[in-house]
C-alpha cells in the first residue's frame, strides 16, 4: 500500500477538524468536497458563502461549513485573543480586529482557540504568509528551537524523510539539530518508520575540512545531546548514508551509515534541489512540505498544487492532529 493510502486510512479512524482559509479558491473547493466524501476530515472553508455556492454550484458542499471571517460572530472573540497574545509586541485592538477578518489569521486563530484541529493553506498564499500568523499565534512546540519542514518521499528504497526543503535557508547548527529532531518525529508519526537520521555533508567523519562541515558536526553533537536514544549520525556524505558497503567503509560501526531513512540536508538549497531531483529523475512521490515544530498542525501547499495534493495534505494534517 502506498504511504499516502496508509495515511488516509489512519485519518479516517478519528475525524479531525481542518480549516482551509483559501475557501474561495477553485482547487480548494473541489478538494474539500473530496475530503468530505472520503471521510478524511471535517472541513471548514473560509470565504463568502454566497459567492462560493454560486461560483461552484456544480460541487457538492453538503456537510461542509463555510464561514465568512468578515461577518462571523467569532471574529470579535478571535480579535481579543490576538490582541492579548501580541499587545506586548505593539498590537492594538483596532489592528487585531482588522487582522481577525483576514481568512489566514482567522483560520490560525480557530486552531489556537481549539475550534479546529489543524490548518492547510498555500494554494494562493506564500509560505511566509501562512507561517507568519502561525508563529505569532500558535507558536512552536515546547522545547523546539525552530519551525522547519520535511518532505515525505516514497522512493525506490522505500519511504524516506527529507528535511528541511522549504523553510530555513541557511540553518545554524542549533537549527539543524532542531530540524533533525523534527524530521525524526515526522518519520515516526507519518512514515511509520524507526528513524535513522543522517546529517548530510560533502564530508564523512572528517574526510574534508571546512566551516560548513564544522556546522554539521556541531549540529550532530547537539542533536545527540538532545535525543541520546535517537539513531543519528554525521557528518555523512550521501553515499555513506544510503549504501551499506560505503557506509560501513567510511563510518564503521555506525547504526545509521548505509541505512538512513531520514536525510537532513545542510541547507535549503541542497534540500530543495535534492528532493526535486529524486522526485523528477527517480520518479518518487513527494508529499509536503510538512511543517514541523509548530505547537498545532499547520501545513503549507505549493502554489502549483493539484486538487489531490490538497486532499493528501489535509489527510497528513489530520494524522498530525491525531498525534498531537
Amino acid at each position: 500500500m502506498a504511504i499516502i493510502d496508509t495515511i488516509k486510512a489512519k485519518a479516517k479512524q478519528r475525524t479531525m477538524h481542518i480549516v482551509l482559509p483559501e475557501g474561495e479558491e477553485k482547487r480548494t473547493v473541489h478538494a474539500a468536497s473530496i475530503i468530505k466524501n472520503e471521510g478524511l476530515a471535517k472541513v471548514t472553508l473560509l470565504g463568502d458563502p454566497e459567492k462560493i455556492k454560486a461560483e461552484y454550484a456544480d460541487v457538492c458542499l453538503c456537510g461542509i461549513d463555510i464561514i465568512n471571517p468578515a461577518t462571523s460572530e467569532k471574529t470579535a472573540e478571535y480579535a481579543n485573543i490576538l490582541f492579548e497574545l501580541r499587545k506586548a509586541k505593539g498590537m492594538t485592538e483596532e489592528k487585531a480586529a482588522a487582522l481577525a477578518k483576514d481568512p489566514m489569521y482567522y483560520g490560525v486563530l480557530m486552531v489556537k482557540a481549539g475550534d479546529a484541529d489543524g490548518l492547510v493553506s498555500g494554494a494562493i498564499h506564500s509560505t511566509g504568509d501562512m507561517l507568519r500568523p502561525a508563529l505569532q499565534i500558535i507558536k512552536t512546540k515546547p522545547g523546539m528551537k525552530a519551525v522547519s519542514s520535511s518532505f515525505l518521499m516514497e522512493t525506490a528504497k522505500g519511504v524516506m524523510i527529507f528535511a528541511d526543503c522549504a523553510v530555513i535557508p541557511c540553518p545554524t547548527a542549533e537549527e539543524l539539530a532542531a530540524i533533525a529532531l523534527g524530521a525524526a518525529d515526522t518519520a515516526r508519526s507519518l512514515g511509520g518508520l524507526d528513524p535513522k537520521v543522517a546529517m548530510l555533508s560533502f564530508s564523512t567523519k572528517g574526510s574534508a575540512k571546512h566551516e560548513l562541515v564544522d556546522k554539521v558536526v556541531e549540529a550532530t553533537r547537539m542533536a545527540k545531546e538532545l535525543a541520546p536514544d535517537l539513531a543519528l549520525d554525521g557528518e555523512l556524505q550521501l553515499d555513506a548514508a544510503l549504501v551499506p558497503e560505503v557506509g560501513q567503509l567510511k563510518s564503521p560501526g555506525s547504526p545509521v551509515a548505509g541505512y538512513a531513512n531520514v536525510l537532513v540536508f545542510p541547507d535549503l538549497q541542497a534540500a530543495n534541489i535534492g528532493y526535486k531531483l529524486v522526485q523528477r529523475l527517480g520518479n518518487a512521490e513527494a508529499y509536503g512540505p510538512i511543517l514541523q515544530g509548530i505547537a498545532k498542525p499547520c501545513n503549507d501547499l505549493s502554489r502549483g498544487c493539484s486538487i489531490e495534493d490538497i486532499v493528501a495534505t489535509v489527510a497528513i494534517t489530520a494524522v498530525q492532529a491525531q498525534e498531537a
